[in-house]
């Protein structure tokens, strides 16, 4: 990935997702182009036509916090991609990359979620690599041929056609949480390394990505599907790590009494009590495209 050109990529993703109607523009005959044009994007922020371009081409780089806010306004980006659009005004400087040695999970994390037998839970890295896991989330992933990349799993596992019921959702989530962690950290190896192997290998991917859109993971319902014990309809929430902010705990629950709690019980029953939670991707030099 090219991060001299990404300010350039994103401003101009973002423009042609939206149309003159999405903005107050009148539209008169038939555009050229997809979205706004560059000049109305300039009209709308208050700044020149030329120096809009230049944003966009990569020539300019370091725009006013200003300048950077209205042009948040012109794309009418919400508080997430606003943030995403600063963070990529920032110098080589400014940045701030992960410490060394972010992937290493604390042992009272490990302790905690191996505590949690009827939750299924889990340590995020910032690429989405699964750091860590109790036994329950392990057998609730048993399908995948590894639990070991939730992007790998969604884009090139043949078990991730199944096991997410809103497949696109899932997809288009998982890439909005890559691109999101990449404005964190564009010099991240991982990241880098985990997003060109999704594009040379999954042409969905690939498409999602050059759409440049930013989410985080947050709280909300996901309805999944067990090769054993069937439909699962699940409520996932993510917590920022205390102390590893690049790190996040991942949590499924169930409503208590309802199907899927069973289903949960049925998939514990199975894995006895294992004795300690898991650790997942450990090895930097781990291949994400092998199968």
């Amino acid at each position: 990935m090219s991060d001299s050109t990404h300010l350039g990529d994103y401003l101009r993703a973002r423009r042609e997702a939206l149309k003159p109607q999405d903005v107050g523009l009148p539209e008169y005959g038939r555009r050229r182009v997809p979205g706004l044009r560059r000049e109305e994007v300039a009209m709308l922020a208050g700044v020149s036509s030329d120096y809009y371009m230049r944003l966009e081409q990569g020539r300019e780089t370091s725009p006013s916090p200003q300048v950077t806010d209205a042009i948040a306004a012109a794309l009418h980006l919400d508080d997430e991609a606003h943030d995403h659009l600063r963070r990529l005004t920032r110098t080589p400087q400014e940045r701030r990359s992960a410490p060394a040695g972010h992937d290493r999970v604390h042992p009272q994390l490990l302790q905690l979620i191996d505590s949690w037998r009827d939750t299924p839970a889990f340590i995020l890295g910032p690429a989405l690599d699964i750091l860590a896991h109790n036994a329950l989330a392990a057998a609730l992933h048993s399908g995948f041929q590894r639990f070991d990349n939730l992007a790998r799993m969604v884009f090139l596992d043949p078990a991730g056609r199944t096991f997410y019921q809103d497949r696109d959702k899932a997809a288009g989530s998982c890439a909005a949480e890559l691109r999101a962690a990449y404005g964190h950290d564009p010099d991240s190896p991982r990241i880098t390394e985990v997003v060109d192997t999704l594009r040379a290998r999954s042409p969905e991917f690939a498409g999602l990505w050059a759409r440049h859109e930013v989410k985080g993971k947050t709280q909300q319902a996901k309805r999944l599907v067990h090769p054993e014990v069937g439909a699962l309809e699940i409520q996932f929430s993510a917590f920022t790590v205390s102390g590893a902010p690049h790190q996040q705990l991942v949590v499924y629950q169930a409503e208590p009494a309802s199907a899927t709690a069973a289903a949960f019980a049925e998939l514990r029953a199975g894995t006895g009590r294992g004795g300690s939670p898991q650790m997942g991707r450990e090895d930097p030099g781990l291949n994400l495209g092998a199968t």
